[in-house]
């Protein structure tokens, strides 16, 4: 009969109970579970609340909790790992809820983008709408427009919208950028205008930095200490803008990266217009940044022929090439990197092909035969790989074994795919902004829905119980709630096919 509290038996030795709690800190699981079969007082010490709060923060679980949130941390631990297991399942399964966002007013789709499943996209009847796809019941707003003093008439179309966790932004075809705050309704809190027409938009993953270019000129927009919002720095290049991102991450006056045809700059208030990359001919062809290093993709042609096309990563810091990987036929046309995991970067290319690099050895670990027609959105994560093609498809891969685990198919080209553990958002747009067949009059309805585009919002979560996790439209009366293979499991849950 030991003090369980002050003294724990370790062998021919007593140890303080803190003493004994250092030593099995060291220990996994597998470990800890062992140790409990040694003795009762053993079992105690390996089943210490603090044990197991650390493995599940270093498991990644929980990390905003803490320790007094739970009363038992193993219990915690296990479940949090059965429900990524059951995650895992429904991901590979296809089973779960698919939403379809409409806006039939806002007529043609013409951009998307997400954060952390609120949803905004813009349309050619100049509205730009949010859906939160965490709620069901949300009621999704409407984004009104700053109108001035001569804004009469029809609305200009939306060229570009961005999302961050605080900030809506939206770019127009007349060259004027709206923003809005996510926490203050749905009038814009700031506006400002450009002599011609956008052709890029950035907005930083966090804070409140907004980047745009048109014509020959990159503005970047911020606010101040007082929250009123001014322009941070102007800068003036040499060519076209591409491609345009914040570099996330970044303490004191914001870093942009421009891609402007076969130039691509680094643009700091401190060094306006520094040079990051330029060889004459090959044009930039996608673009990603994070927080150190940007990657993009090149295209050669002409003399160049004898030359495959790559992508190039350099370090933001120094402005060196670190790496230079792949060499294909087809272009590079979507690249990832600042969602990827660690030391990893996948792409797409014109060749129908998903590329993984590993940054450590600047080659690829797979390579998946996609798209018919090209790729155009992918992003991965520890496991799976989801890309989106110029046909329409959305394909989920399994990274490991290289296979397709399944797709889904709509009429546009995907141009936005984005994906936490349990929900998926893709955005099908149209290249063509007005169809055929579409009436001249402003308030007419009668553009089909096949030539409008389509957002899809899955959600694979098991939080949800099976019969709320679909539209109540679709719900059934049944007990069985098992749906056939070729729909998302539960939509139409009446009998086994």
């Amino acid at each position: 009969f030991q003090n369980e509290i002050n003294e724990v038996p370790f062998f021919d030795i007593q140890l303080p109970y803190e003493l004994a709690l250092k030593i099995f800190q060291y220990l996994g699981k597998t470990e800890l579970g062992r140790c409990a079969q040694v003795s009762r007082t053993w079992k105690v010490l390996a089943e210490d609340e603090v044990l197991w709060y650390r493995l599940c923060h270093q498991e990644g679980f929980l990390l905003d909790t803490s320790i007094s949130d739970h009363s038992c941390w193993k219990l915690a631990l296990r479940n949090c790992r059965a429900r990524e297991r059951a995650l895992k399942t429904n991901w590979k399964n296809r089973v779960g809820a698919v939403s379809q966002l409409r806006y039939e007013l806002g007529k043609v789709l013409c951009d998307v983008h997400s954060c952390d499943g609120v949803v905004i996209a813009g349309y050619t009847s100049g509205e730009v709408r949010l859906w939160d796809t965490r709620t069901w019941d949300y009621t999704a707003p409407i984004l009104e427009p700053m109108h001035g003093p001569g804004d009469a008439g029809p609305q200009p179309h939306v060229s570009f919208v961005r999302i961050n966790s605080s900030l809506a932004v939206a770019a127009y075809e007349d060259g004027s950028i709206s923003v809005w705050s996510l926490m203050f309704g749905r009038e814009p809190i700031h506006r400002y205008q450009h002599n011609q027409r956008i052709q890029a938009l950035a907005l930083g993953s966090e804070g409140a930095t907004v980047a745009t270019a048109s014509g020959f000129e990159v503005k970047v927009e911020s606010p101040d200490d007082r929250g009123f919002w001014q322009t941070t720095k102007t800068f003036e290049i040499q060519k076209l803008v591409n491609f345009l991102n914040v570099v996330p991450d970044v303490t004191g006056s914001p870093v942009t990266v421009a891609a402007a045809e076969d130039i691509v700059y680094l643009l700091k208030a401190e060094d306006p217009g520094k040079i990051l990359h330029s060889v004459y001919g090959q044009p930039v062809t996608c673009l990603d940044v994070s927080a150190h290093e940007a990657a993009f993709g090149v295209k050669t042609f002409g003399w160049l022929l004898n030359e495959p096309n790559q992508i190039l990563l350099y370090n933001l810091e120094t402005s060196q090439c670190l790496k230079k990987m792949g060499n294909s036929i087809g272009d590079f046309t979507c690249v990832n990197l600042q969602n990827s995991p660690p030391n990893m970067l996948v792409t797409g290319n014109k060749d129908r092909r998903v590329r993984v690099f590993d940054l450590r050895k600047s080659e690829s670990l797979c390579s998946l035969y996609a798209h018919q027609l090209g790729v155009s959105a992918v992003q991965m994560d520890d496991w799976k790989i989801v890309s989106g093609g110029e046909e329409g498809l959305v394909c989920v891969w399994d990274q490991r074994m290289g296979t397709k685990l399944w797709e889904m198919h709509a009429r546009h080209p995907v141009r936005h795919i984005w994906f936490n553990s349990h929900s998926l958002i893709t955005a099908n747009v149209p290249d063509e902004k007005s169809p055929r067949g579409a009436s001249i009059v402003d308030d007419d309805l009668t553009v089909h829905h096949k030539h409008r585009g389509t957002i899809y919002a899955y959600e694979f979560s098991v939080d949800q119980l099976a019969g709320e996790s679909v539209l109540p439209i679709c719900r059934s009366s049944y007990d069985e709630v098992t749906g056939y293979n070729y729909n998302i499991g539960l939509a139409v849950p009446y009998d086994n096919i």
